[in-house]
């Protein structure tokens, strides 16, 4: 009997793993993750903003595994041996493989900025957007007790898709958290502070514009062209092209870190030919080295042909790299020959808080609140590729009219 590892169980090892259960063969599969569930990533900003319980977003992994095919270990990976076909796990020892499917996951990334990773708060998994919506609690509380108004302030670094989507769950709470700081909404200050002089690039000039206004309107403070420089117990220090090497300082008690990720460092500790933790992987998913080790999702450098550019790391990529992983493990299997992947976006939308959306659907412009529908539809389809539909009538966005 042939075993398959599979390490990581968000959307691509995940993916692979409920795919390949389904296949007939003389294998069994072995999925390693640190936590007990799988969660819908995108939606990280609801937890932090406390718009949505973790519980909402998030199902164990034993629900959706065949249990007679599948072994789940919870656990972390420490190493990756390619050369001996093992992984070392912190806690339960070595596991030796034939195949082996890595889908690691991220990390924050913060370029080297000083202060970024000890005086920011990181969101990158239940955990850390939990901890987000507490603090910005105790924020407000704070605020009752000394009347700073630095307690009020929620300062994002970074405008982009995450940045952008987090400011607009922070609107939508905003006065939950007025009333438990004992102000009135606008004393609230949202704020989003950009290195580049636009946003959201992946949108056309029209796109963009919608946003802008939509984020002016919304009462978000979008402060562009501002490249952070370091971030000291609350203050962040940034220069523009004007100020040149002069730099200013913005203080806020509640500062976010959403301007970048990178791969696993495991990639990095395993002694991959990596590059911020992203591998350059075949045509057919698999390591240039191994034939036998596929490297998906955020770990996974696939290289776009028509900009000769990675891909960016989504969540829709990477289920539909799962899903062709597992393809390929069957034709490896049967010594067939492997087929291509080929990546076919089916559009991008981002939120502005819970009615509010804007993006590029089946390459449809969609904007305001019929986009905010298909954004939940989005995740909606997410749940039932990932978990069925049980998950999805346990934890899908039905909210449409909220």
């Amino acid at each position: 009997m042939k075993e398959i590892l599979v390490l990581g169980a968000g959307y691509a090892g995940l993916k692979a793993v409920r795919t390949l259960q389904k296949e007939a063969g003389d294998v069994h599969i072995t999925l390693v993750d640190r936590n007990p569930y799988h969660y819908e990533a995108t939606e990280l900003h609801e937890v932090a903003a406390g718009s949505q319980p973790s519980r909402k977003i998030s199902f164990p992994i034993q629900e959706v595994i065949d249990s007679q095919r599948v072994t789940f270990i919870q656990d972390q990976v420490l190493t990756i041996d390619c050369e001996t076909q093992s992984v070392q796990l912190q806690t339960s020892g070595l596991l030796s493989y034939d195949y082996l499917v890595i889908a690691l996951g991220f990390t924050s990334e913060t370029f080297g900025i000083k202060g970024a990773m000890e005086n920011a708060l990181q969101m990158v998994d239940i955990e850390t957007a939990e901890a987000i919506h507490q603090h910005i609690l105790h924020q407000m509380a704070a605020y009752r007790e000394t009347k700073d108004e630095n307690h009020l302030r929620l300062l994002i670094c970074g405008a982009g898709f995450t940045g952008i989507e987090l400011a607009g769950a922070f609107v939508d709470e905003r006065k939950r958290y007025a009333d438990l700081a004992g102000v009135s909404p606008d004393k609230i200050e949202i704020i989003c502070v950009e290195a580049a002089t636009s946003i959201l690039p992946m949108f056309d000039d029209d796109l963009r514009a919608y946003a802008l206004q939509l984020i002016d309107k919304l009462g978000i403070r979008l402060m562009t062209g501002c490249m952070i420089k370091e971030i000291t117990p609350g203050h962040v220090l940034y220069a523009t092209a004007e100020t040149g090497e002069e730099l200013q300082a913005i203080a806020a008690s509640t500062i976010i870190w959403t301007t970048g990720v990178s791969g696993s460092p495991v990639m990095a500790e395993s002694g991959f030919d990596q590059r911020r933790g992203r591998v350059v992987v075949t045509n057919d998913l698999r390591s240039p080295d191994h034939d036998n080790v596929y490297i998906v999702g955020d770990v996974s450098a696939f290289m776009d042909p028509t900009t000769s550019r990675p891909y960016p790391t989504t969540a829709q990529i990477a289920t539909q790299m799962g899903k062709h992983v597992a393809k390929n493990l069957q034709h490896q299997l049967k010594g067939e020959p492997l087929e291509e992947f080929v990546y076919q976006s089916q559009g991008t939308v981002a939120s502005i808080g819970n009615t509010h959306a804007l993006g590029l659907a089946f390459d449809k412009k969609v904007k305001g609140y019929p986009a905010s529908v298909i954004k939940k539809a989005i995740m909606n389809k997410s749940l039932l590729d990932m978990g069925g539909l049980k998950e999805l009538v346990a934890h899908g966005r039905f909210d449409l009219y909220h």
